[in-house]
């Protein structure tokens, strides 16, 4: 068999394959329009919310610490895994494995800290930081006066 034959004998199949599935799409697309459902109707327009009314809009704003929190959620959970690979592997890791697996999990307590700490956990909208060092004045003048 000449390189134009072989050629020819792997191509063939894919192009069937590729024309049957544009077919099929084409026939599931002109069914479905030819088939489907043509009403309109106030009701049936709203979304369907588990049978309770909708209320408000469906586009409403979500605050950006809902979005930090599902990423750190996310982050977390994936460390998560790997700490089950470490624990299915612990026997063969030997020492060096469980120290390497506490630096890991000094690493992690380390980052939660620090999101602890700049307030990336904190849902309740926090007062400016003037009001919150005037705050923390006054207390010291309480202290100060307890003292003596």
């Amino acid at each position: 068999m000449d390189a134009a034959t072989e050629h020819a004998v792997v191509l063939w199949p894919l192009l069937l394959f590729t024309a049957a599935a544009i077919g099929l799409i084409l026939l599931m697309l002109g069914l479905s329009a030819m088939l489907g459902g043509r009403h309109q109707s106030r009701l049936g327009d709203q979304p369907y919310e588990s049978g309770i009314k909708p209320t408000g809009s469906a586009r409403m704003r979500f605050s950006a610490k809902f979005y930090l929190v599902a990423i750190i959620f996310v982050l977390f959970d994936l460390e998560v895994v790997f700490i089950f690979a470490w624990a299915i592997a612990a026997p063969d890791l030997g020492w060096p494995g469980y120290f390497a697996f506490l630096f890991f999990l000094g690493v992690l307590t380390l980052g939660l800290i620090y999101e602890w700490r700049i307030g990336a956990l904190d849902w309740a909208p926090k007062a400016p930081r003037q009001y919150r060092l005037e705050a923390i004045e006054s207390n010291r003048a309480r202290n100060l006066q307890g003292r003596s």
